[in-house]
């Protein structure tokens, strides 16, 4: 109060008004409140570094710790496994084992761990309920692995889901108030595109027809929601040509035009399917969407490939920035995990992030040279498990080249 009397220049009395005095009061009150809420947020925080925990040796742990090393902004230590048979040595040499899963109370204790991530593959019979459950309540994180590799990676690791977790996951609000309000962003931004960019288009159609023969439109029959087929709108980037060695990419690159290398460099060919757009077939935020021609082969080698088409494809996408161009079955599979995790977490906030990093792609030029970068690669090794059965063979041609 003394304080209070010297910082006001005043003095509790009779003499300073009574709504004066209350409005202290007041004040007062409320600055307690909002003291007394930070301190209990600074208690009830997580803490700033995750002594994570893992439950299992096998192929999850393996990619977790994998995705963990990798992980940056999250800071984290891992402080070891806890399996009924000690993990490879491979494993092992990284993340130390343990003890038993009969133990976990007491491991728990003892490594101060505050965050248990369970990846046991097979959990019948094996998953340590009770002393879980003790954890959970005296504060410990406990999450699945995919949950995790989810957060770490942007990307869903479809191998090894299984529908139930899909069917009682939170998100998937891919209809309702969402879906109204991402369509007219998607209608007023690419209506005013249009009218903006109006010069850019012409002048790029005038330097596609100066440098080759051949229609300055590209249409293409692609798949849009529903599965409902349309005619997707592209700058053509190719010379035309009646029999093609097969419908990949990098046995085509020879077909690509010096006006349509750059177009395909800053993604500035996709700009007319902002006229797909005012049509309503695309969103400007979506999965990309494949040739009608297509379908039927995705459909057989990608797993939960048929949720694409629950939301409208769109100019862009979140495995578009994150990942680029796919180049064959392996990289499609990749973007697949991306494209699920967008249609799982799909939001106002993630469309504009998708948005922003689209505008950086198309300022530093990062488009179709990724896809060429990657035609020497090894496919990348993304599997959870591995698959129980052998792929069938893929056909050679597949309709990839306006992707």
């Amino acid at each position: 109060m003394i304080g209070l009397s010297i910082f006001t220049g005043v003095t509790w009395g009779g003499s300073w008004p009574i709504g004066r005095q209350t409005a202290v009061w007041l004040l007062m009150l409320a600055g307690t409140v909002v003291v007394a809420g930070l301190l209990y947020r600074m208690r009830t925080s997580r803490p700033a570094v995750s002594r994570i925990l893992i439950l299992g040796g096998g192929p999850l742990a393996s990619k977790l710790i994998e995705e963990l090393r990798s992980a940056s902004g999250f800071n984290h230590v891992t402080v070891g496994i806890v399996d009924d048979r000690p993990p490879g040595d491979d494993l092992q040499a990284e993340t130390p084992w343990l003890g038993p899963l009969d133990r976990l109370t007491e491991i728990v204790e003892a490594v101060r761990a505050n965050h248990i991530v369970v990846a046991l593959f097979d959990r019948r019979g094996r998953l340590p309920l009770k002393p879980l459950l003790t954890s959970r309540v005296r504060g410990v994180i406990v999450e699945d692995v995919l949950d995790l590799c989810e957060r770490l990676t942007g990307k869903m690791a479809i191998e090894a889901l299984t529908p139930g977790p899909l069917i009682l996951s939170k998100g998937f609000t891919n209809s309702g108030a969402p879906e109204s309000v991402a369509r007219a962003v998607s209608v007023v931004i690419a209506a005013a595109g249009l009218v903006f960019l109006s010069p850019v288009l012409a002048l790029i159609a005038a330097a596609i027809k100066l440098d080759s023969k051949g229609p300055v439109m590209f249409v293409q029959a692609r798949s849009g929601r529903d599965g409902r087929p349309f005619n997707l709108l592209k700058f053509r980037t190719m010379h035309p040509c009646e029999e093609r060695p097969s419908e990949w990419v990098q046995d085509n690159s020879d077909r690509i035009t010096r006006v349509g290398g750059a177009l395909r460099r800053f993604r500035l060919d996709e700009l007319p399917q902002l006229v797909n757009v005012l049509r309503g077939e695309m969103n400007l935020v979506g999965p990309r969407p494949h040739p009608v021609c297509n379908e039927e082969i995705f459909e057989q080698h990608i797993a939960y490939y048929s949720l694409r088409s629950t939301v409208h494809p769109g100019v862009t996408g979140w495995a578009q920035v994150r990942y680029g161009y796919a180049n064959n079955i392996e990289e499609e599979t990749e973007k697949m995990r991306y494209d699920l995790y967008y249609i799982k977490n799909r939001s106002l906030r993630l469309d504009a992030r998708i948005l922003l990093e689209t505008v950086g792609i198309i300022l530093l030029g990062h488009g179709a040279s990724q896809v060429l970068s990657r035609v020497s690669d090894p496919p990348v090794e993304t599997t959870m498990p591995a698959d129980p059965e052998p792929m069938p063979p893929v056909p050679a041609k597949l309709d990839l080249l306006s992707r």
